[in-house]
C-alpha cells in the first residue's frame, strides 16, 4: 500500500509523466534485485574471457575473434534478458495481485504499462553498458581498442533489444509468460531471416500462393535483420561488418526511427489490450 501511496503522491505532484517515471524506477529496482540477470551477465563476461583463449588459437586474429564473440555474447545474453523481463515482470504483478495496489486512481493502466517498459528499457541499457565496458577491458588486455564501428554495432544491438522488449510486452499483455516467450522468440527468428523470406518470395516462389504468404509475413514481422551487426549485408548489398566497411550513423538513425515506430505500435496495441484485460 505504501508503494501505491507513493505513486499517487507522484501522480498528484508531477502528473502522468511523474507516475510513469515512478513505475519505471520501481521496475528498475525490482529488476536489479533479480539474480537471474546477474547470472546471464556473468555468462556474457565469461564468454568474453573465453574469447581470449580462442583468439590465441587463431593466426594473429585475436582482436577480431574477441570482437566477434564479445558482440555475439552481448546480443544473445541481451536477447535472453529482454525476453525474461518482457514476459515476466508484468505477469508477476498480475500473479501476486500487486497490480491492484499500483493501479489506483489517478494511475491509469497505460501509465502502468509504459512505466514498466521504460523501467525495463533502462535496465537493459545499464546491462548492455556493463557488458560493453567488459568488452572494452578485454580488448585493451589484448592490445585492441573499442572503435566507433563497434560502438555503432552495440547501439544497433541495444535498439534491437528495445524492440524485442516492446514485442514481448505486447504478447504478455494478453497471454501467459510461456506463450509470450514462445511467440516473441519465434517472431525474432522469423524477423532475423526476413531477408531470406523476401528472396524466396521474389525468386523461386514468385507468383505462387506460398510466395505471396512469405512476402506478406516479411512485411508484417519486425525486420530484426536490419539490426544484424556483423557477417551480413543489407538488401542493397551494403556490408555490415565491425571489421571492414561498416554502415554509418545515418543508417543507425534510420534503424532507430524504425525501431521507435514499430515498438511504438506494439506498445499502443499492448496498452489497448491491457486496458481491456480483466484483472479480477
Amino acid at each position: 500500500m505504501s508503494e501505491a501511496a507513493g505513486l499517487s503522491r507522484s501522480g498528484t505532484r508531477f502528473g502522468g509523466p511523474g507516475r510513469i517515471w515512478a513505475i519505471a524506477l520501481n521496475t528498475f529496482r525490482e529488476a536489479t534485485r533479480n539474480r537471474v540477470l546477474y547470472v546471464l551477465v556473468l555468462f556474457a563476461v565469461g564468454l568474453m574471457g573465453f574469447s581470449i583463449v580462442l583468439g590465441q588459437l587463431s593466426l594473429h586474429e585475436e582482436v577480431r575473434v574477441i570482437k566477434d564473440i564479445g558482440l555475439a555474447g552481448i546480443s544473445i545474453v541481451g536477447l535472453a534478458i529482454s525476453l525474461f523481463l518482457g514476459v515476466n515482470l508484468l505477469s508477476k504483478e498480475l500473479d501476486r495481485k500487486t497490480v491492484f495496489f499500483v493501479i489506483p486512481k489517478p494511475l491509469h493502466r497505460y501509465e502502468f504499462l509504459l512505466g514498466k517498459y521504460v523501467g525495463m528499457a533502462v535496465t537493459l541499457s545499464v546491462l548492455v553498458a556493463v557488458m560493453a565496458a567488459t568488452l572494452v577491458a578485454v580488448l585493451a588486455s589484448q592490445g585492441g581498442k573499442h572503435d566507433v564501428a563497434l560502438l555503432r554495432a552495440e547501439t544497433l544491438v541495444l535498439l534491437e533489444l528495445w524492440l524485442v522488449l516492446a514485442v514481448a510486452m505486447l504478447f504478455s499483455s494478453f497471454s501467459s509468460p510461456y506463450l509470450s516467450a514462445m511467440f516473441t522468440a519465434a517472431l525474432w527468428v522469423v524477423g532475423r531471416n526476413s531477408g531470406e523470406l523476401r528472396t524466396f518470395a521474389s525468386g523461386k516462389l514468385a507468383d505462387t500462393p506460398l510466395g505471396m504468404v512469405l512476402s506478406g509475413v516479411a512485411k508484417v514481422v519486425p525486420d530484426f535483420h536490419a539490426f544484424f551487426v556483423s557477417g551480413g549485408t543489407l538488401g542493397d548489398d551494403t556490408p555490415i561488418s565491425i571489421h571492414g566497411g561498416f554502415i554509418g550513423w545515418g543508417y543507425v538513425g534510420e534503424v532507430a526511427l524504425y525501431a521507435g515506430a514499430y515498438g511504438g505500435v506494439c506498445l499502443v496495441l499492448a496498452t489497448v489490450l491491457f486496458a481491456r484485460r480483466d484483472l479480477t
